[in-house]
């Protein structure tokens, strides 16, 4: 009777356990909200002849909101904006860039085992739309064109539903000068390209991120 018993434990331990693993995922790692702050460099091939941007612009902010529905893999629908600049030997010019992208997430931490345990590395790429907005007299510039992006994230847990994280991406712009009609002899048009660095926050929105 007691190793029937003991038996009847056993298996209903591991089935809690079982549960729970899966229950503290599906609230732990649900849903997220991200807010990140970096630098961006926009590509020197989308400008016009003679007009180019600094390599290092300041600022680019991300917002985004991600789902997932596995521990590996999810959906994350984010904003981006950045603002760049005419370099000191070019025309002068501001820019804004913005952007919408629905991206694919896939977390393959559990396969690197190298990773010490908070860490967990995030790859997502996406479609999405990209607007241009020159500043000042050059307004009538602005266009929107289709976009690809890719990307690597490398969170750091903190606390248990706050992690921080460093991104670096690439947004692949679906156009050229060629489409473009310029209004302004060119200046402060761009269809091209840009790369983010940025550093931010992961904020879960259902229970706890990392959990001992």
């Amino acid at each position: 009777m007691q190793l029937h018993l003991k038996k009847y434990f056993i298996t209903f331990s591991i089935i809690c356990i079982g549960f729970n693993s899966y229950a503290q995922f599906k609230d732990s790692s649900k849903w997220k909200a991200l807010f990140a702050l970096g630098v961006n460099y926009p590509t020197t091939d989308g400008f016009v002849e003679g007009t180019y941007a600094q390599p290092i612009n300041f600022p680019t902010v991300n917002l985004g909101v991600q789902r997932m529905f596995k521990k590996e893999y999810g959906l994350k629908l984010d904003y981006g904006f950045n603002r760049f600049k005419s370099d000191s030997e070019s025309p002068e010019f501001k820019i804004n860039y913005s952007r919408i992208n629905a991206q694919f997430v896939y977390d393959p931490s559990d396969i690197l085992r190298f990773l010490p345990n908070r860490f967990r590395t995030i790859l997502h790429a996406g479609l999405g739309l990209s607007f241009v907005k020159p500043l000042g007299n050059l307004g009538d510039n602005k266009q929107s064109y289709l976009n690809l992006l890719g990307g690597l994230e490398l969170h750091y847990a903190v606390s248990e539903k706050v992690s921080v994280y460093v991104d670096t991406a690439y947004i692949y712009g679906l156009t050229s000068l060629d489409s473009y009609d310029p209004v302004l002899s060119g200046l402060g048009a761009f269809n091209g390209s840009v790369f983010n660095v940025t550093l931010g926050l992961a904020v879960s929105l259902s229970g706890c991120q990392f959990c001992d």
